[in-house]
């Protein structure tokens, strides 16, 4: 290499690093070359001279747009959804509301009419709309009556209001003394048996 090599030497690598061109660095070939004026108009916004200005993000703007593959600061449909809401949107395409919530019924028993009354009563079966609800005596059965607009009320409020429409509410069940098909006309029952 020769020794009047300034700083403004470009050298090549395919050349094997020897001088090709120098860079003049004069004022008037900035205005007709554009690489230089887009060269100095790049180190003058990076000095904070000429900023350009970011446009603020209108409101209500789609942020689901993908950017590149990446994901920003807000969330958007490639971020990590949680599971609740990816299931609710599962069961909703499937139709499966209706048996989802005839199932909270029985599964979520005590939470729905509360713990008190759930330890004395529990949900038999659900048809058409028609809740049956079997008390553990006869002054259960009755105080469930009573309550069977609250009771309502509340299943309507967690369940939806096509859920659960009548509520169907009886004592415990005997014992029946009948066995088989037949029955003898005029037998007293057991009192039969035993005298």
């Amino acid at each position: 290499m020769s020794d009047d090599v300034t700083p403004n030497t470009l050298f090549s690598t395919e050349s094997g690093g020897k001088q090709v061109e120098t860079v003049d660095n004069s004022a008037d070939d900035d205005a007709n070359d554009p690489v230089r004026a887009a060269l100095a108009n790049a180190q003058r916004m990076a000095r904070g001279r000429g900023r350009p200005r970011r446009r603020a993000r209108a409101r209500g703007a789609s942020s689901d747009a993908p950017r590149g593959g990446y994901s920003g600061a807000a969330p958007d449909a490639t971020d990590p959804q949680p599971i609740g809401a990816v299931l609710r949107g599962f069961a909703e395409d499937r139709g499966w509301q209706r048996p989802l919530a005839e199932a909270r019924v029985f599964a979520d028993w005590s939470a729905i009419v509360g713990s008190d009354v759930a330890a004395h009563c529990a949900p038999v079966s659900l048809r058409d709309g028609e809740l049956r609800i079997g008390a553990e005596s006869t002054a259960w059965a009755t105080q469930l009556r009573l309550l069977s607009a609250t009771l309502l009320e509340r299943l309507v409020n967690e369940l939806g209001p096509s859920i659960v429409t009548r509520l169907a509410i009886t004592g415990p069940v005997v014992p029946s003394w009948k066995h088989g098909r037949f029955s003898v006309p005029g037998a007293r029952g057991p009192r039969d048996t035993y005298g």
